[in-house]
């Protein structure tokens, strides 16, 4: 098997993708709250049958997805500033507009 992973590597990584992002993490994190909200009725059997962490599973993905969107709406900003700054005409930058 060492052979195997010998060597380098012949191609380069292909660029990530990219797509909505934000609107990705946002319905994940819904669906994971659905979840939650779902199986919170079932409570008792859940406890009965000590699977309980089903139920908190779908609220730690939902408070982690709350992290995640506000990580990818920061992210998605910052991108959308460095290509505003690199569209700008050179030394434009940080001066008033002429009128």
């Amino acid at each position: 098997m060492a052979g195997f992973f010998s060597g380098s590597f012949k191609h380069e990584a292909p660029e990530p993708l990219e797509g909505p992002v934000v609107a990705t993490v946002t319905g994940g994190t819904v669906v994971w709250f659905v979840l939650f909200l779902a199986q919170l009725p079932f409570y008792g059997w859940f406890d009965d049958h000590g699977h309980t962490w089903w139920l908190w599973t779908c609220l730690a993905g939902g408070g982690l997805g709350l992290i995640g969107i506000w990580y990818v709406r920061r992210r998605d900003a910052a991108l959308k500033r460095a290509a505003a700054a690199a569209a700008e005409p050179e030394g434009t930058a940080g001066t008033p507009a002429a009128e």
